[in-house]
């Protein structure tokens, strides 16, 4: 696939960066809604909905990697995974869906700013490592809403 953008890029690893955002993010909304179970349920909700359209447009969108892909390397889930790379979950990407939900979920709008910011931030990252394509980050908070809305009307049945 032609990427303008990673053409343009040199890919550099900066995993170390990329979990330095997205963990703190993720152990701060949990902190957040053990106190607010509506938020929890809303949560919830969308990141099932999103781990199911992830897994539905992985098979759906077979992508090959991107040239000069770095291999993304979480410093805590290696113990789980080991040293075994995965290289076509590409469309969507899940980090930046992810910190995308938790940031429509938050209700305070200082932390949605910052959280927001620190998905553009964690956006950029990845295609600096080549770790997805341009599309697939865009495409990513697209779905956060999409699934974020979605979660938001089951909650409130």
């Amino acid at each position: 696939m032609d990427d303008w953008v990673l053409s343009h890029l040199p890919a550099q690893d900066v995993s170390r960066y990329i979990f330095l955002i997205i963990n703190p993010a993720i152990g701060f909304f949990i902190w957040r809604i053990i106190k607010n179970s509506s938020m929890c349920i809303t949560a919830l909700w969308g990141y099932i909905f999103l781990c199911l359209a992830r897994m539905m447009t992985i098979l759906l969108i077979p992508l090959e990697a991107p040239v000069n892909l770095v291999h993304l390397t979480d410093p805590f889930l290696v113990i789980v995974y080991g040293s075994h790379a995965i290289t076509k979950d590409l469309f969507f990407s899940g980090h930046t869906a992810t910190l995308c939900l938790i940031g429509l979920c938050l209700e305070n709008k200082n932390e949605k700013m910052i959280v927001f910011f620190a998905a553009a931030i964690l956006a950029v990252l990845l295609l600096v490592q080549h770790v997805h394509y341009t599309e697939d980050v865009v495409a990513a908070p697209v779905f956060s809403y999409i699934f974020w809305y979605l979660g938001k009307k089951i909650t409130r049945i």
